[in-house]
């Protein structure tokens, strides 16, 4: 299977396209830019889903759903918001369809015209804001810290499977906050909820950092995010966690009465993270072979193939193993058994190392002979004799072995193709040979960042929320700069 499989330093792109559909984790459909995302894919996001809303919920959030049609006069409210999105939305002006008189099929009733236009979803800030002036009254209603898992609709015109198409999947947080400083701290809560799952989960190292100004969320104050480098040296905006101010508040007059009896406005943030993390997870782990996924977010961390030439053999390994899957069940771990009969072992072996199932045991005649089993890493794709009765524990502890080593692994890429210049010409040096993350300073004026970009296809990813205050020039304009920036190519 994985033969056939573009080599990544071949053509990095094709090898990503072709991983995505030959893995089974989604394909394109008959809606052009949309996707059809595939059970052993929906698995990875349900996964992720899971982890996350657990996270959520532990932090004082709750789940709810809003319509998926925003009328065209709340996109207006907030002047920066729908110059963000204008370009990108998907307007539905019709309610009805009637039978073409000449029978060709069906065609819009043109007497059916909405009296105002319907937008479908790009993102929910306008649709919750008229939503949040009927629940708030007062302080005693506050905070409101509602999560959303929906669909929502950016009209793209080039699009690539999981990291850009015209629909796809997420959560979306909107919360309310009597102060300043509460949503402040909500905004930065979440970042480092993100920055947990992303490492622990993903095994996908991350930087956290602050958008700059022309980069923001369209109607924030700030923007926060986390940034990972995928291995093509190119960048992956992960997540963003944006401060509202109390732009929202104002645009649909959401007031409340506070303890001392004044009228104000409340303060606000959102945040999200899209099926855009499966692009990242492939992108960051994975390799010529096929895909390799970290136990966490596997939706099969154990496989076991029987190696057998007869039923017979098949029956006594089948029975053997039985007890086994019940085991490794209990311990928490989610492991197949292959049975089938119409491929083998070989052919098994093969499929699972392109889906980068973590562990592999085999296990045949002779095996159940000694005692023993073979299994398989995905990461090393070292192999290892054990003896059956540990093969539990041996389990477990190798799942978080392969977990740490994937994540090692990724941050030793990083931190390899993590480079400071200070001129130009070793900008765009670095950018040409290299690739990856470049640190450099800058002036901080959107002039110089716009030149940047035009000249190298570079853009600031953050300013990192660790960064260092150290007086310096900036790497185009030769101005004082107060810090440095991570640029990189993105996605």
């Amino acid at each position: 299977m994985s033969k056939n499989l573009t080599k990544r330093d071949q053509d990095y792109s094709k090898w990503y396209n072709e991983l995505v559909v030959k893995a089974d984790l989604a394909e394109n459909s008959g809606v052009r830019g949309c996707m059809v995302i595939k059970p052993y894919g929906y698995a990875i996001w349900e996964k992720i889903q899971a982890e996350l809303d657990r996270m959520f919920k532990e932090t004082g959030h709750e789940n709810a759903y809003f319509p998926l049609l925003i009328p065209k006069s709340y996109l207006s409210k907030e002047a920066q918001h729908v110059d963000g999105f204008a370009k990108e939305c998907a307007v539905v002006t019709h309610y009805r369809l009637k039978n073409a008189e000449d029978g060709s099929g069906v065609i819009v009733d043109p007497e059916a015209k909405l009296e105002e236009e319907l937008i479908i979803r790009p993102t929910s800030e306008t649709i919750i804001w008229s939503t949040y002036k009927r629940w708030i009254e007062s302080y005693r209603d506050l905070p409101i810290k509602i999560n959303q898992w929906a669909n929502v609709m950016r009209w793209e015109m080039r699009t690539r499977l999981f990291l850009r198409t015209s629909e796809f999947l997420w959560q979306e947080g909107h919360t309310a906050h009597a102060l300043e400083s509460e949503a402040v701290e909500e905004t930065k809560l979440i970042l480092d909820i993100y920055e947990e799952f992303a490492q622990n989960f993903m095994a996908m190292p991350v930087v956290k950092g602050v958008k700059t100004e022309s980069e923001r969320f369209a109607g924030a104050v700030d923007t926060y995010c986390i940034e990972a480098l995928m291995q093509d040296g190119k960048a992956l905006q992960a997540g963003t966690s944006h401060f509202l101010g109390q732009n929202f508040a104002k645009a649909f007059d959401v007031q409340y009465t506070s303890k001392e009896g004044k009228r104000e406005h409340v303060w606000a943030s959102s945040w999200g993270v899209s099926t855009r993390l499966i692009g990242g997870l492939i992108m960051t782990h994975s390799d010529d072979l096929g895909l390799v996924l970290p136990p966490k977010l596997a939706p099969i961390q154990v496989v076991i193939v029987p190696i057998h030439r007869n039923d017979d053999q098949l029956d006594a390994i089948s029975e053997k193993v039985d007890g086994l899957v019940k085991e490794l069940r209990k311990a928490g771990v989610s492991v197949k058994f292959d049975n089938r009969t119409f491929h083998k072992p070989g052919f098994k072996f093969a499929e699972y190392e392109l889906k980068g199932v973590p562990l592999r045991i085999a296990i045949g005649p002779r095996d159940l002979e000694n005692g023993t089993v073979e299994i398989a890493r995905r990461d090393t794709l070292k192999k290892e004799t054990i003896d059956f009765d540990t093969i539990v524990p041996f389990v477990k502890e190798t799942l978080d072995a392969i977990q740490d080593n994937l994540y090692q692994r990724a941050l030793t890429f990083r931190e390899d193709n993590t480079t400071e210049v200070d001129t130009f010409d070793e900008f765009k040096k670095v950018l040409k040979e290299k690739g990856g993350f470049i640190s450099a300073h800058w002036d901080g004026t959107t002039e110089t960042e716009d030149k940047i970009a035009e000249i190298t296809k570079a853009s600031i990813r953050c300013i990192p929320l660790d960064v260092v205050y150290e007086e310096g020039i900036c790497v185009f304009s030769g101005k004082k700069s107060k810090h440095r920036v991570l640029f990189a190519k993105s996605y």
